[in-house]
């Protein structure tokens, strides 16, 4: 089926939309997602409020754009670098990915916040941010996968995992049809969280004044985990 052309009035919502968020970014540097407000972002661009409105009902329909559009944005980023990498390059295509993540956070730090930061006081998420936050851990898990199908072992012996210890990773085996063996699963799972956790400590100045080069500490953090997964040099 053949969708309709795209009318001038089309785009110039589609224009006005991109100011909005855009404006919303901005705003979002200078007073943080908690602050957030549709007026202000009006006043930016000059527009009522009312007009505003029309395209996002309420701040948190302001948020959840912003949230669909960052992780869209940044997850972008990651797919680009990993698929750059040779496929049996599984060491480089992890450290591209965690690189690119970085990379974005570091340029877009308030958005990266908003995405990875506190939970913004009586907002809760919509479905529509989950298929756009799964696209950067999608890339883990196919590198996992594709990790696994190559009898490539992990970088210490598996342990015998419990019962409770399956169940615990049964959501994500079951999203990925029992592609990838739960001890690796629970190791991406691990890599992932080193990954998240090393970059918004760096972001939120935790790491000030006790790591005097953030990019070999980064990279050396990054090699640890993939000695850990098993990729091979």
């Amino acid at each position: 089926m053949t969708s309709a052309p795209r009318t001038a009035r089309d785009f110039a919502r589609i224009e006005l939309t991109r100011a909005i968020l855009s404006a919303a970014r901005t705003q979002l540097a200078a007073v943080g997602p908690g602050e957030l407000s549709l007026r202000a972002v009006a006043r930016e661009l000059g527009m009522a409020s009312s007009a505003v409105y029309r395209y996002f009902p309420s701040r948190e329909h302001l948020i959840t754009a912003l949230l669909v559009e960052c992780y869209n944005e940044s997850g972008a980023a990651v797919e680009a670098a990993e698929s750059a990498v040779p496929r049996t390059r599984y060491r480089k295509r992890w450290l591209a990915a965690a690189g690119a993540l970085r990379d974005w956070a570091c340029t877009n730090s308030f958005e990266y916040a908003l995405l990875y930061g506190s939970p913004v006081p009586g907002y809760a998420a919509p479905q529509d941010t989950i298929g756009p936050a799964q696209r950067v851990p999608q890339v883990l898990l196919g590198l996992m996968a594709d990790v696994e199908e190559a009898g490539i072992p992990l970088g210490s012996p598996p342990v015998r995992l419990t019962r409770a210890q399956r169940a615990a990773v049964a959501p994500i085996s079951a999203f990925v049809d029992g592609r990838i063996d739960d001890e690796r699963l629970g190791r991406a799972l691990m890599a992932w969280a080193t990954l998240i956790g090393q970059t918004s400590l760096e972001l939120f100045g935790h790491l000030h004044q006790g790591v005097l080069d953030y990019d070999v500490h980064f990279r050396r953090v990054m090699e640890n985990v993939a000695d850990d997964l098993g990729l091979p040099r």
